[in-house]
């Protein structure tokens, strides 16, 4: 169980909680290590449990009848899982996988409804950051059929060091071109590209971000589109309460 409110800091959705709103949540609320590859719920199940990242990175993943899939959307410290328990939904309409290994406040799905109910706090902030997730989803669909697989990669890398604040990466080539869809071979050609130019450094099984400026300036727009939607939408609820 949770004791202070300081422990909640990890992720953005339960530090922005008001003192009585985290109170209600924090007996429900279990810090959980999650393992890489752990699957969280396949398509199609009934959610039993929410997860709040701290250092874990967890993915939204589309599965095709061949068994391919495509990540359509990363949750990391700034955000949840499972938010169609909160729009009526009991299943999860795509795999929810551990991308990379950290830790999570787990939560029943049942809890998180019920205090979804009774708050019209949780209810605003959930709301705004389904907005954002969406937002996400959709930008990375239309990322994934229009832009360069180099552009994808550069906008997949500094997603994934918003999401752990660190520019060190643990994770393989092989890891990004399952997220994003691709031959292994093109993420080697194009990380290639990026550590020749000095922006990154690759080794097995580990990515450094260099240069961050020159990795966004190589990006393209989708990244900074759902990076200003998320500091639009939830920043302003946090202010709007300190404010009241």
């Amino acid at each position: 169980m949770l004791t202070l409110q300081s422990d909640l800091h990890g992720n953005h959705l339960l530090g922005a909680l008001p003192s009585h709103e985290w109170q209600a949540l924090a007996p429900h609320l279990e810090l959980v290590h999650l393992r890489t590859e752990q699957l969280l719920c396949d398509s199609g199940q009934r959610i039993h449990h929410v997860y709040f990242p701290t250092t874990a990175i967890i993915s939204m993943l589309s599965t095709m009848e061949d068994g391919s899939s495509v990540e359509i959307a990363a949750v990391g410290r700034e955000g949840m899982t499972g938010v169609p328990v909160l729009t009526g939904g009991e299943t999860m309409p795509n795999r929810v996988q551990v991308q990379c290994a950290g830790f999570a406040y787990r939560m029943s799905a049942q809890s998180l409804r019920q205090q979804f109910a009774r708050s019209d706090f949780l209810r605003r902030l959930m709301l705004l950051y389904m907005h954002a997730l969406l937002t996400q989803v959709a930008q990375t669909a239309a990322c994934n059929r229009h832009h360069s697989l180099s552009k994808q990669l550069c906008r997949w890398l500094l997603i994934e060091v918003d999401r752990v604040a660190s520019n060190d990466l643990t994770v393989t080539q092989q890891l990004i071109a399952d997220m994003l869809g691709v031959r292994r071979e093109g993420i080697t050609e194009a990380a290639g590209k990026l550590h020749d130019e000095g922006l990154i450094h690759h080794s097995r099984g580990h990515i450094r971000v260099l240069d961050r400026e020159g990795l966004e300036s190589r990006a393209c727009e989708c990244y900074g589109l759902v990076r200003r939607e998320f500091d639009r939408l939830l920043p302003r609820l946090r202010q709007a309460e300190t404010v009241e």
